[in-house]
């Protein structure tokens, strides 16, 4: 099946025809890698490592380029993306796999300063606790992925070849073997999701068996996870941020970096009249729903966490997460959500309702992606709903 593909902002190319590419592509594609090994070499790579990586590996991956050109169709709010990333359902498997790896937890927290629920929140952020890993049919052959980024997105041209060399580098350590390299379209390796560049600087074999493996070894992925966090500044003992209520004039001050004193004096306070502990503290304030949902004061920990993922909704999924797997509790304040909103138990139902009609044939997890979307799309056509994919309190009044 062809899947034509709008490739937004390249400066050459404007529609590929993805599995449908003429063999000229997959010629130029072969020829590019032929040409890169000179370089790979350069690098340190031998021929014979180079040749296992692209053996049988004669066209590119064009779902890797699909995912890396893909415009959202829609602009997610930072209410759904928590909600997404910190329920009940995250909660519950965080708890069970902290039963699970009490002893290798401990171990972690003691050799990095990092706590448990914060590794923990991590490694569901990444790979919902694993799960995405067992998913081996929608997993990216490493090299090959970043070869083609490093081939056929001019964007990414830079970051492919970069990554590959250092994906060669793991191969040639012997760390994984060749049919073990899988990750993402991107390249993110393992449980912790990993690049090969980051997995070269903070990967640490912490079960000892000599060598780190961030795929199939779970002490060595959450050690690793730990690793970057102590070298990047954590600050063991000490939170990421406050959840704080705001002034009027709050707007004015978005961004600004100021002690914890000096925020308190200007009329921001924590829910239910808690004290700051630490009032020499500097913390940036981010109001991140405007200034009729809550606002943050974000200290050192939180932009330690956006070393690992530079977005600020991701940092804060991670510490209210961490927060909620430490047992204290969740958010005070409401995010000013439009009306008709769903809460995460509904969007599961959505999901299973669907699924139960025959419209939907994903997993039932919450997250209401592009599958889920497009099947509330076709639930909507076939009641005679507003086609939007929207997933309202009307929508699910209809699958009721």
């Amino acid at each position: 099946m062809c899947i034509q593909l709008r490739f937004i902002g390249f400066a050459i190319i404007t529609t590929i025809f993805l599995g449908c590419l003429p063999a000229a592509a997959d010629t130029n594609f072969r020829t590019w890698v032929e040409d890169f090994r000179r370089q790979a070499e350069a690098q340190g790579i031998s021929r014979s490592v180079y040749q296992e990586a692209f053996v049988n590996i004669s066209e590119p991956d064009t779902l890797a380029l699909e995912r890396a050109a893909y415009q959202p169709e829609f602009t997610q709010k930072v209410w759904d993306y928590l909600d997404n990333r910190v329920n009940g359902l995250s909660i519950s498997r965080g708890a069970k796999m902290r039963a699970i790896h009490v002893d290798t937890l401990s171990l972690i927290e003691a050799e990095y300063g990092v706590s448990a629920s914060v590794i923990l929140a991590i490694w569901s952020m990444e790979s919902n606790y694993g799960l995405v890993l067992e998913k081996k049919h929608r997993l990216h052959y490493v090299p090959q992925a970043l070869a083609t980024l490093a081939w056929g997105d001019p964007k990414r041209g830079t970051f492919g070849r970069n990554q590959l060399i250092a994906a060669l580098k793991i191969l040639q350590a012997g760390d994984i073997s060749r049919d073990g390299l899988l990750g993402s379209w991107a390249g993110a390796m393992g449980h912790t999701q990993f690049i090969p560049t980051s997995y070269l600087a903070y990967g640490v074999d912490f079960d000892g068996d000599g060598r780190r493996d961030i795929w199939n070894s779970i002490p060595d992925a959450l050690a690793t996870a730990a690793n970057l966090l102590a070298k990047n500044g954590w600050r063991s003992g000490r939170t990421w941020g406050y959840e704080v209520e705001m002034p009027a004039t709050a707007g004015l001050y978005d961004g600004q970096t100021k002690t914890l004193a000096e925020w308190q004096a200007l009329g921001f306070t924590r829910p239910g009249g808690k004290k700051f502990p630490r009032q020499d503290e500097r913390a940036e304030l981010k109001i991140l729903a405007g200034e009729k949902g809550p606002g943050f004061l974000m200290v050192k920990n939180f932009f330690v966490i956006k070393k690992y993922n530079n977005s600020d909704y991701y940092a804060l999924a991670v510490g209210l997460l961490a927060d909620r797997l430490a047992g204290w509790d969740g958010m005070v304040q409401p995010w000013p959500k439009p009306a008709g909103s769903l809460s995460f138990d509904e969007k599961f139902e959505i999901q299973r309702l669907l699924k139960n009609k025959g419209f939907y044939d994903g997993e039932i997890d919450g997250r209401l992606g592009k599958g889920s979307r497009q099947a509330i799309r076709n639930f909507q056509k076939s009641s005679g709903l507003p086609v939007d994919g929207e997933p309202t309190a009307t929508v699910l009044q209809a699958l009721r």
